[in-house]
C-alpha cells in the first residue's frame, strides 16, 4: 500500500515536471513569450499560411437568418400553422427511417449473392414494419405526404426508390399508381428552396427548439 502511494507520488511529480518544463520552454521562446497575455492592441487569433502569407483564421458559428412570413391571407396563415404541426409530428420518423436505410445500404454493400440480398431486404422490411407500421398508420394523409418528402431530404432517395429497392420495380409502380389516385407522388423530390420552403422553415424551428 505504501509502495503504491509512493509510486503515485513519483508519477504525479513526473507529470508536473513535464508540464512546468514545457511552460518554461514557452516562456523562453521569443515567438511565444506572451502567448497567455492579452495583446496591447488588436485581437489574438489562429493563423494560416497561404502562399507565404500569414492570414488570420477565425471560425464563426453558423447562423440561420429567416425573415418573418408575410401572409397573403388567413388561409395562407392556417397553411403555415398546419405544416409546422405536421412537420413536428413526422420529422422524428424521417430521421429514424433515414438512419435505418443508411444502415441497410451499408450492409447490402457487403453482400454479393442475390439470394442473400433478397433475404436481407425481406428481413429489413419486416424490421421497418415492426418498428414503424402501427404508428405510421395513425398519420393523416397530409402528414404522410410530408413524411415522403422528408425521407427524400434525409436519404437522397424518394419513397419510390425505397419501395423499389425493398420490393422491386413492379411493387413500386403499383404503389405509385395508388398514390397518384390520392393526389400524391412517390417520385416527388424535396425542394427546400421553393416548393417545400415552408417545410424547411418548420424543420429549422423544430431543430432549434423554437416550436
Amino acid at each position: 500500500m505504501n509502495f503504491r502511494f509512493h509510486k503515485n507520488k513519483v508519477i504525479m511529480a513526473v507529470v508536473i515536471f513535464i508540464i512546468t518544463f514545457n511552460f518554461s520552454l514557452i516562456a523562453q521562446s521569443p515567438e511565444a513569450s506572451n502567448i497567455f497575455e492579452a495583446p496591447k492592441s488588436g485581437t489574438r487569433c489562429r493563423a494560416q499560411v497561404v502562399d507565404g502569407d500569414t492570414l488570420p483564421l477565425v471560425y464563426l458559428n453558423t447562423v440561420e437568418v429567416c425573415t418573418e412570413y408575410v401572409f397573403k391571407n388567413q388561409r395562407h396563415r392556417e397553411m403555415w400553422t398546419r405544416i409546422k404541426y405536421n412537420v413536428k409530428i413526422v420529422y422524428p420518423y424521417a430521421i429514424l427511417a433515414a438512419a435505418k436505410l443508411k444502415e441497410y445500404d451499408k450492409a447490402l454493400a457487403q453482400i454479393t449473392d442475390e439470394k442473400e440480398k433478397k433475404a436481407y431486404l425481406k428481413a429489413c422490411e419486416k424490421d421497418l414494419r415492426k418498428e414503424f407500421e402501427d404508428e405510421l398508420k395513425a398519420l393523416t394523409v397530409s402528414q404522410g405526404k410530408i413524411l415522403m418528402k422528408l425521407i427524400d431530404r434525409e436519404t437522397g432517395k424518394t419513397t419510390y426508390d425505397v419501395v423499389k429497392q425493398m420490393r422491386g420495380g413492379f411493387q413500386a409502380a403499383m404503389w405509385q399508381t395508388v398514390a397518384r389516385l390520392f393526389g400524391h407522388n412517390m417520385k416527388a423530390e424535396y425542394d427546400g428552396n421553393v416548393e417545400d420552403i415552408m417545410i424547411e422553415r418548420a424543420i429549422k424551428l423544430v431543430e432549434e427548439g423554437k416550436f
